[in-house]
C-alpha cells in the first residue's frame, strides 16, 4: 500500500508549487496516471521511492516513509524512466543486470547466473554479452526492466515507459508490464494503456483532477485537454 499524505513539493529555490498537497492510497494491482506534460506526473510518482522528497507532508510505502527510510523503501520500488540510458550505466547487458544484483548477491559466480537467468525471463538471453549501444531503443527498455525486476521489488513506478518507442515495442513493453506479479503505477500518454488499469489519476496543473475508473478517467481527460472542462471545476 501507498500512502501519501498532504504530500506536496515546492521548487527549493523559487517556492513555486509544483505538486499541491495531495492525500491518496493507492492499494489497487494497475494504477494507470495521465496529464499533459509539465502537469506534475513524474514529481507524483518519484515521490513514491525518493527520488523527490516532500515539502510538507510524507509519502509511506507498506508504512515506511520514504524521506526517513529511503533505502529500504527503494529495495521495495522499482523506477523505471522514460529512456532507458537514464539507468543502463555498464558495457553489456549482463554487466548493467549484475550491477543490480551486486548488494544482495555477493558472489561473483551465482550473481552473473542470476543476471543471466533475468536476461532469458525478459527475452533478451541471447544478448547478454553484446554492448548496450548496439541493442535498440526497445531492447534497451527491456534491459532496464530486467535490471530493476532482478532485485524483485514489490512495486514498480514506469514513467512513460513507451514514449520513444516505435507501435510494435510499445505493446510489447505494455503488455509485459501489466502481466507483471508486482503493483504498476504506470505514467503514460497512451490512454488506450491508461485505460487497461484498474484505477486512473489525472494529473493537472500540480494537482490531482480526477482519480477513478480509467474509462471516466480518460475521458474526463480528453474534455480537459480540449476545453469541454474548466480546470477550476476539476
Amino acid at each position: 500500500m501507498i500512502e501519501f499524505k498532504g504530500a506536496a513539493v515546492v521548487a527549493p529555490d523559487s517556492g513555486v508549487p509544483i505538486l499541491a498537497p495531495t492525500n491518496l492510497t493507492l492499494t489497487e494491482q494497475h494504477i494507470s496516471i495521465v496529464g499533459a506534460n509539465g502537469g506534475g506526473k513524474s514529481t507524483l510518482v518519484r515521490l513514491i521511492n525518493g527520488l523527490v522528497l516532500p515539502s510538507e507532508g510524507s509519502v509511506e510505502v507498506e508504512g515506511l516513509d520514504v524521506a526517513k527510510d529511503g533505502p529500504r523503501v527503494r529495495r521495495m520500488v522499482g523506477f523505471l524512466f522514460t529512456d532507458p540510458s537514464a539507468q543502463l550505466i555498464m558495457p553489456t547487458a549482463i554487466e548493467d543486470v549484475m550491477l543490480s544484483l551486486r548488494r544482495t548477491i555477493k558472489n561473483r559466480h551465482e550473481r552473473t547466473a542470476a543476471a543471466l537467468a533475468a536476461l532469458e525471463e525478459i527475452g533478451l538471453g541471447d544478448r547478454a554479452d553484446v554492448s548496450v549501444s548496439a541493442l535498440s531503443g526497445g531492447q534497451r527498455q527491456l534491459l532496464a526492466m530486467a535490471g530493476v525486476l532482478a532485485v524483485t521489488p514489490r512495486v514498480l513506478v514506469a514513467d512513460e515507459p513507451t514514449t520513444l518507442l516505435d507501435l510494435r515495442w510499445r505493446a510489447h513493453i505494455g503488455s509485459l508490464l501489466r502481466s507483471l506479479p508486482v503493483q504498476l503505477i504506470e505514467v503514460t500518454h497512451d490512454l488506450d494503456s491508461a485505460a487497461r488499469a484498474e484505477r486512473t489519476l489525472v494529473i493537472d496543473d500540480g494537482a490531482v483532477a480526477f482519480d477513478g475508473s480509467p474509462v471516466e478517467a480518460v475521458a474526463y481527460y480528453r474534455d480537459l485537454m480540449f476545453g469541454r472542462v474548466r480546470r477550476d471545476s476539476a
